[in-house]
């Protein structure tokens, strides 16, 4: 039985409620974030108060969020559900005006969950053995930047990827690839150069793919970021995937071509080790 957070209070899941009007249920009129727990404390914390602020800001939310209050409710759920490893998804929906409406009634007050997930993040088979992709077309709302709650495609993908035997989905947007159902995409070319697809309105900010490429940088790996089609990973020594919930998590198949030699690569396996070292120093 985890104790969860509903607007203020911490209670058993079994007790939790938010109305049937709310908006997140409604109209998925609401933003998330995920974090991760190592030794029992928060990585990047601040880098997904700062995205959720901006998520916040690009919705029009008149809320901003009190980030020194969220701080002390992520620790309490860490230590409420004994939390070692694993992750807290904290969710802002617009809140609940009483009926429903299209219109955003500016003065709703927002409703705010939080949750933890128990997971073992470090000791991971998939990042062992390697990622199998299928791709998909890229169809989703062009606000790819906002982690909303509208996840719907995201669950299809991942479902009829399961459904074919794979691992994961990457989607494809005028004949690039834009991002995976849930992480951000990377190859790496056969002279050892990191690609990944620059920052815009087509793929999420990702909190990992910012520290992942400070990373790099530290390494003195050459990092372009840039387009890439299916045949370019397809041909690359390497590829990965990276997101709070996985890290740096290798890609060793692409629509049942294998990528490289078909295992795991060097660079992202160290870049796996060297970030998770990274932020466990760093974690608070």
């Amino acid at each position: 039985m985890r104790t969860v957070y509903v607007n203020g209070e911490f209670l058993p899941e079994t007790e939790a409620k938010i109305s049937i009007f709310d908006r997140s249920f409604l109209f998925a009129d609401g933003v998330y974030e995920v974090t991760s727990v190592l030794d029992g404390k928060l990585i990047d914390f601040t880098g997904h108060m700062k995205r959720l602020e901006r998520s916040l800001a690009e919705l029009k939310f008149q809320f901003k969020p009190d980030i020194d209050q969220l701080l002390e409710a992520h620790r309490e759920l860490v230590k409420l559900n004994e939390i070692t490893e694993g992750l807290i998804y904290l969710q802002v929906s617009r809140g609940s005006a009483g009926d429903r409406d299209f219109a955003i009634n500016p003065e709703t007050p927002p409703t705010i969950v939080m949750f933890t997930q128990s997971k073992s993040l470090i000791k991971s088979a998939l990042a062992e053995r390697g990622q199998k992709i299928v791709t998909f077309p890229d169809i989703r709302w062009r606000r790819s930047d906002i982690k909303t709650t509208q996840l719907l495609y995201a669950s299809l993908l991942k479902t009829d990827a399961a459904a074919k035997g794979k691992d994961d989905a990457w989607m494809v947007l005028d004949g690039y690839v834009t991002e995976g159902s849930s992480n951000n995409a990377y190859i790496v070319t056969k002279d050892g150069t990191i690609v990944t697809r620059e920052l815009s309105t087509d793929i999420l900010h990702g909190i990992t793919r910012a520290a992942v490429l400070k990373c790099a940088e530290e390494l003195q790996l050459k990092v372009e970021e840039r387009h890439f089609t299916i045949e370019e990973a397809q041909n690359a020594a390497e590829a990965f995937s990276t997101s709070a919930s996985a890290f740096v998590c290798p890609v060793v198949e692409i629509d049942d071509k294998k990528i490289g030699d078909g295992v795991p690569g060097p660079v992202a396996k160290r870049l796996r080790e060297i970030y998770i070292d990274a932020n466990r120093k760093m974690a608070i």
